[in-house]
């Protein structure tokens, strides 16, 4: 029983921490928008693009803790990363070149 305790509390300070991530972000942003997307045994990726086209990520060791993160957060969650959502992104200079150095082999 206390390892349960105990691994549940794990997870809550995790869900808290990540929650106050998401918030700092969305409040430097303007607000903020996610999706969340298992990666494997890893956990899950919670991809943000803020009002501004920023955008970021985070990594939770399972799904469960990415989804009570943003709900805690209280940001708008997208099933997928697609369409309207994914036009929001404004990428600069640093990622064409990351980019471009990706396809000629860099």
């Amino acid at each position: 029983m206390a390892d349960t305790q105990q691994v549940d509390a794990r997870a809550e300070r995790k869900v808290a921490r990540l929650a106050r991530e998401i918030s700092a972000f969305s409040k430097a942003h303007g607000g903020a928008e996610g999706q969340v997307a298992h990666i494997g045994e890893r956990g899950a990726r919670i991809v943000l693009v803020g009002e501004d086209g920023g955008w970021g990520d985070l990594v939770a060791p399972t799904y469960e803790i990415a989804q009570k993160a943003v709900e805690k957060a209280g940001i708008t969650v997208h099933e997928s990363f697609d369409g309207e959502f994914a036009a929001k992104v404004r990428t600069g200079p640093y990622e064409w070149k990351r980019m471009a150095g990706i396809q000629v082999g860099g």
